[in-house]
């Protein structure tokens, strides 16, 4: 049975990833790597080099001009750290031992690196998420924004954010990435606790920030009609207003894009 087992868990991961091949004891670098595979390396190698300096510029800004240090900045420099750790530890680490290989074989490496992968993700999501917060008080409450988006509640929301994204990254490894021990309800408890963990660290985040998002760009068409109707810039007005909504529209729906398949993928792989 343990042999059957072995042979079946090898050619799922030879058939899978074309990077890795299996001795039935453990996964190694495949010595003649398939075009794909040197396509996704590169791949990740770029993105990991673009994430870097990119965040890495957003930092070194915000903390070398002092008219940068306003909250909302903060929020954005905690978002830039998030994903520069993203880009430092996660795509690496992910280039030198893939999931798909550490689902079927888990060690040390592998659950560090898939607790790194889940806290910063989540971090970041929630720290977008945080900026959403603001960007409705700025603009639907503007009167109010100082006092309610101050230094001290910034501070709070960024302390907050990275303690939930430990917790769930630390929970999602220790719940289910123990699969040595797994007994009649293994598939189970994954299941759970992924579910959970997705729920917690992504589909709440989206909802929050579709609802802001949208009260934001209605208080703005709103806004935006009255001006219409009081001034004869009301051409101008009108292309801002179609700018604005293109911009939302474009970012949401590039974040969407690029975050649901991988959170639709860690629910749904241990059914596979």
């Amino acid at each position: 049975m343990d042999q059957e087992l072995t042979v079946s868990s090898s050619s799922v991961v030879s058939a899978i990833h074309p990077c890795y091949e299996s001795n039935n004891e453990s996964y190694t670098f495949t010595s003649n790597p398939s075009i794909t595979c040197v396509l996704l390396y590169l791949f990740l190698g770029s993105l990991s080099v673009v994430t870097i300096c990119g965040n890495l510029l957003v930092i070194i800004s915000i903390i070398y001009f002092k008219q940068l240090h306003i909250p909302t900045n903060y929020l954005i420099l905690s978002l830039a750290v998030a994903d520069l750790l993203v880009g430092v530890l996660v795509f690496p680490s992910s280039m030198a031992f893939t999931v798909t290989s550490c689902w079927y074989y888990e060690g040390l490496f592998c659950k560090v690196r898939g607790c790194f992968d889940v806290t910063l993700s989540t971090a970041s999501i929630l720290n977008l998420c945080c900026i959403s917060i603001d960007r409705y008080y700025a603009v639907c409450q503007p009167l109010t924004y100082k006092s309610k988006m101050s230094s001290r509640v910034v501070a709070v929301m960024i302390l907050v954010s990275w303690g939930d994204a430990a917790l769930i990254g630390i929970g999602v490894i220790v719940a289910g990435f123990n699969q040595g021990k797994c007994e009649d309800s293994c598939l189970m408890d994954a299941l759970i606790s992924t579910t959970l963990a997705c729920i917690f660290s992504f589909y709440i985040p989206v909802i929050i920030m579709l609802s802001i998002y949208l009260k934001i760009f209605l208080v703005a068409q709103k806004q935006a009609n009255s001006i219409q109707s009081t001034t004869k810039s009301g051409a101008a007005v009108s292309r801002m207003e179609r700018k604005a909504t293109k911009t939302l529209a474009i970012v949401m729906g590039v974040f969407l894009l690029c975050w649901t398949p991988y959170f639709l993928c860690i629910i749904f792989q241990p059914l596979t």
